[in-house]
C-alpha cells in the first residue's frame, strides 16, 4: 500500500499508475509501447479527494488516461484524475 502525506480536494483522486503485462486470448504479449496506446490503464489509489464515497485508498482502478494529468509530488510521479474518469474498480 502507498503512504504518502497529502491529502486531495473534492472529487479528486491522486494515483498511482501500475505497469502491467497484457496477454491477448491467443497468447501473444503486448509490448509495454502497445499497451500505453491502450486507452484505459490500471492504477492504485493513493489518496481520494475528500467528496469521494465509492472508491478508498488502495483500491485497484481503471481510468480513462486521456482525462489526466501528471504531477511530481515529494520527488514521487502521480497522476491525478477525477472520480468520473474511473471505469472499473477491482
Amino acid at each position: 500500500m502507498i503512504q504518502c502525506n497529502m491529502k486531495a480536494i473534492g472529487k479528486n483522486l491522486v494515483i498511482k499508475t501500475v505497469e502491467e503485462e497484457i496477454k491477448t486470448s491467443s497468447g501473444l504479449l503486448l509490448s509495454g509501447e502497445d499497451s500505453n496506446q491502450m486507452r484505459y490503464k490500471k492504477a492504485v489509489v493513493a489518496v481520494a479527494g475528500t467528496d469521494v464515497s465509492a472508491i478508498g485508498t488502495g483500491d485497484y482502478i481503471y481510468y480513462d488516461k486521456s482525462n489526466s494529468f501528471t504531477m511530481v509530488i515529494n520527488d514521487e510521479q502521480y497522476t491525478i484524475i477525477q472520480e468520473r474518469d474511473v471505469v472499473v474498480v477491482l
